[in-house]
């Protein structure tokens, strides 16, 4: 059935429901545990846009297949942009996002990088809320766990031209999420990939769009091959300077304390997580330098004792200890099998805002239902 929804949002938006819902048993089943996108809920959230209507059309309605002509522009070149945020329930019931108004932020920003119409912070602040609201009962509760939210937005025109599309179409999905890693929160071995770049200068590598994670793919299996379960990727002028893992930027500890990430340069994604944890760092003491670090650095550095810890993070990994970084030439290890005390002490503190545990002293936290 087809309803007018109750968002007080700029758009006058339906929710039809979904007539095949999964029963209460089916969706425990599922909750009991989910992983990490395997499971998607009952409904989504849709839109499209015009050049002469604009953003047009919200609507919730049930998850399935979208309908696309084999001529869609996307499907030949690759005009897409996505985010990813996740839903948390809180001990009272209620639950909140964590920053969605910086994932709004970056989705405009990669929306003007890939030459798509950029999608109102409102528009986009409500999709994510009708979602959670409809599909409340997706949200799993329990430590790690969370309702992880994909919002899309796609060339949908029916057209062979190389021009940005005329009819764009916006889209969030949700997922309920276990922990990232299913073997635990241990140190993760890397591969240095001195061959492949994931992205280059002037190019898409600050835009969070399809094309950067499928350029991470071949390298990705070659440190599969390695026994290594992430890459890392330099840049792409020198061959020099540590940019980000595949999905996940980069922070190395130091003897005195002292915290140093690689600074933004136009090919590096500019992480939501990333930002947060510097802000969490400052707040527990540590000075935090955003500058270049040349992989030399991090292999003398390690092997020196001058970097105690490297760890990553990202909105769905949150923060992962590093260990054993590898190449073609031999390897070092920062964790020898621990967590970290710098690691273990910024995850703890990120997570416990984000769940409600801790005090929200930088007004991060949106409540959605």
């Amino acid at each position: 059935m087809t309803t007018p929804s109750s968002s007080t949002g700029p758009f006058a938006s339906t929710f039809t429901s979904n007539s095949a819902a999964r029963t209460d048993a089916e969706r425990s089943a599922v909750l009991a545990d989910p992983g990490f996108g395997n499971h998607f809920t009952d409904h989504m959230f849709l839109a499209e846009w015009t050049p002469d209507a604009g953003w047009q059309d919200g609507r919730v309605v049930p998850y399935g297949p979208l309908l696309l002509d084999p001529a869609t522009a996307v499907l030949h070149y690759a005009q897409e942009i996505f985010e990813g945020l996740k839903a948390y329930a809180h001990a009272d019931g209620s639950v909140w996002g964590f920053r969605p108004e910086a994932n709004a932020a970056r989705l405009a920003r990669s929306a003007h990088r890939l030459a798509l119409p950029e999608l109102p912070e409102d528009w986009f602040l409500g999709s994510i809320r009708e979602l959670v609201t409809a599909d409340r009962a997706w949200v799993p509760t329990g430590e790690e766990r969370s309702l992880y939210l994909r919002p899309f937005m796609f060339a949908s025109e029916v057209f062979l031209g190389v021009r940005p599309s005329q009819h764009v179409t916006y889209s969030v999905i949700a997922s309920p999420a276990g922990a990232y890693f299913r073997a635990g929160l241990k140190p993760v071995d890397i591969w240095l990939s001195e061959t492949f770049t994931r992205a280059g200068a002037g190019g898409t590598g600050a835009a969070k769009c399809g094309g950067n994670y499928a350029a991470s793919l071949l390298p990705q299996q070659e440190a599969f091959a390695h026994g290594c379960e992430q890459v890392a990727f330099l840049d792409s002028v020198e061959n020099r300077w540590v940019e980000e893992l595949g999905g996940m930027n980069l922070y190395f500890v130091q003897a005195d304390g002292s915290i140093v990430t690689p600074e933004l340069t136009g090919s590096i994604l500019e992480g939501i997580t990333r930002d947060s944890i510097m802000t969490l760092a400052r707040d527990l003491g540590h000075e935090v330098v955003e500058r270049k670090v040349g992989i030399d650095e991090w292999r003398d550095g390690v092997a020196s004792g001058q970097i105690t810890e490297v760890f990553a993070c990202g909105t769905a990994a949150v923060v992962t200890p590093v260990g054993r970084l590898a190449w073609a030439g031999g390897e070092v290890d920062s964790a020898q099998g621990e967590i970290g005390k710098v690691t273990a002490e910024l995850r703890a503190a990120l997570v416990d805002i984000q769940y409600g545990r801790a005090e929200d002293r930088h007004g991060w936290m949106t409540q959605l239902v």
